[in-house]
C-alpha cells in the first residue's frame, strides 16, 4: 500500500463517530469551561430575518473559536464579509445572572442563549437581538468537525421550529465555511490555495462588550426534542 494512502487510512480512522448521542446533550446548568477553548466550526444558521444571516448579511459570521472568560463572560472569534473584504472579528459577551446566558449589544441590545450542548460535537446558540422595536432570531449550530451527520441537523431543525423557525429560514454554511479555512493569510492579503485566486482580506478587530436590559419572555423549553 502506498505510504501516503496508508496515511489517509489512518488518519481517517481517528476521526470518532459523529454521532448523536441523546443521552450525553445538556440542557442546563452548563458547564461554560467546557465550550470555551475550543475551535468550532459554523455548520448551519437560521432566522426569521433572512436579510441579517443572507449573503453579506451582519450576522452571517464563520465561528473560528469560542473562550471562556475568567469573568464568566464569553469570547467569540469569526470571520464575516464587510463590504468586500474578509474581516476577523472578536466579540466580548458578558455574562448574565442565567446560566448559560449572555448580554449581547449589537445594532440594539439583545442576548446570547446556549440552547444544549454535548461539549464534545456540537453546540446550539439562540440569539434575540433587539432593535428599535424590531426583534430578531437567530440560531446557530456549531461543530467541532466541519461537517456534521443528518441527526444533528435533523434536532437542529426541530430547534429551529420551537421560535417559529422554518427549514427555509435555514442555510448551510459548511460550504463556504471550507473556503474560510482554505484562504492562507500573509499580510493583509489572503490566498486562496485552492484556486491559486488572491482576495482582498483586511484583518481588523471588533471587540464589544455586551451589556443589555431584561428581555421580555422566550419561549420555553419543555421537553428537549427527541
Amino acid at each position: 500500500m502506498a505510504p501516503r494512502l496508508l496515511l489517509l487510512l489512518m488518519l481517517l480512522s481517528r476521526v470518532p463517530a459523529q454521532e448523536l448521542n441523546l443521552r450525553a446533550i445538556v440542557h442546563g446548568n452548563y458547564n461554560m469551561t467546557k465550550v470555551g477553548f475550543r475551535v468550532w466550526h459554523a455548520i448551519s444558521m437560521a432566522s426569521d430575518d433572512m436579510t441579517r444571516i443572507g449573503e453579506n448579511g451582519d450576522l452571517r459570521v464563520f465561528i473560528e473559536k469560542i473562550e471562556s472568560l475568567n469573568d464568566g463572560g464569553l469570547k467569540f472569534s469569526f470571520h464575516f464579509m464587510l463590504l468586500g473584504d474578509c474581516v476577523e472579528a472578536a466579540v466580548v459577551c458578558q455574562k448574565t445572572d442565567k446560566n448559560g446566558e449572555h448580554s449581547l449589544d449589537y445594532k440594539g441590545s439583545g442576548r446570547v442563549l446556549l440552547w444544549e450542548t454535548d461539549y464534545r460535537l456540537y453546540v446550539t446558540f439562540y440569539i434575540r437581538s433587539v432593535n428599535n422595536g424590531t426583534v430578531t432570531q437567530v440560531l446557530a449550530l456549531y461543530g467541532r468537525f466541519s461537517d456534521l451527520g443528518p441527526s444533528f441537523l435533523a434536532r437542529f431543525e426541530k430547534i429551529c421550529k420551537r421560535y417559529g423557525i422554518g427549514p427555509q429560514n435555514i442555510i448551510d454554511l459548511t460550504s463556504q465555511a471550507h473556503l474560510y479555512h482554505k484562504v492562507i493569510i500573509t499580510g493583509n492579503e489572503g490566498v486562496d490555495a485552492t484556486q491559486g485566486t488572491y482576495h482582498q482580506c483586511w484583518l481588523r478587530t471588533v471587540p464589544a462588550i455586551m451589556m443589555v436590559e431584561n428581555e421580555p419572555h422566550q419561549p420555553t423549553r419543555g421537553s428537549a426534542p427527541a
